[in-house]
């Protein structure tokens, strides 16, 4: 079963998405895509490998999703991806060509996994327009990845102030 888990900053998705890992019974892989450029981040970086099991695999790959979701893709597990718009983000840091490149990779990936998979992401479409041209290319190219990886899971969840709201479950 494949689930999309979105929401806020602090809404409590990497904590929903590690208990549905832990519920599975599956040998976990969390692959962490954030990049430590500054202590702000290194510091979350490091509250966040605290909360996860010692004995979970831990892959961070900031780039090429795709390759690492291939890699880990079988049956017995469950991978935990946390989260796609800091992967976005460091995407279209780079040429636009590598940036659509990977995303077309990484949706193909997860068209043909064989394991169960919760992918993180913010909601970042639902304020106000940002000023900065970046910024509005940022939130569109979430905008539109989300939109195509939801049609692609089985279950879509909402997080808001630490409550799932399931708005997609086509797994009963």
């Amino acid at each position: 079963m494949l689930e999309f888990v979105l929401g806020g900053a602090r809404s409590g998705k990497s904590h929903y998405a590690q208990q549905r890992a832990l519920a599975s019974g599956l040998s976990v892989v969390y692959i962490a895509t954030a990049t430590a450029g500054d202590k702000e981040m290194q510091a979350r970086i490091h509250a966040h490998r605290q909360t996860r099991p010692a004995h979970w695999t831990t892959c961070e790959e900031p780039y090429e999703l795709a390759k690492v979701l291939q890699q880990y893709d079988n049956p017995d597990s469950f991978i935990i991806v946390d989260c796609l718009t800091l992967w976005l983000s460091n995407l279209l840091a780079r040429p636009t060509d590598f940036h659509e490149q990977q995303v077309k990779e990484f949706l193909n990936s997860v068209q043909d996994m064989r394991a169960s998979a919760v992918f993180v992401s913010n909601e970042v479409g639902m304020g106000i327009v940002p000023l900065g041209e970046l910024s509005r290319r940022f939130v569109d190219e979430a905008g539109r990845l989300h939109q195509r990886l939801a049609q692609q899971c089985q279950r879509v969840t909402q997080m808001i102030v630490g409550i799932p709201n399931v708005i997609k479950n086509e797994c009963d």
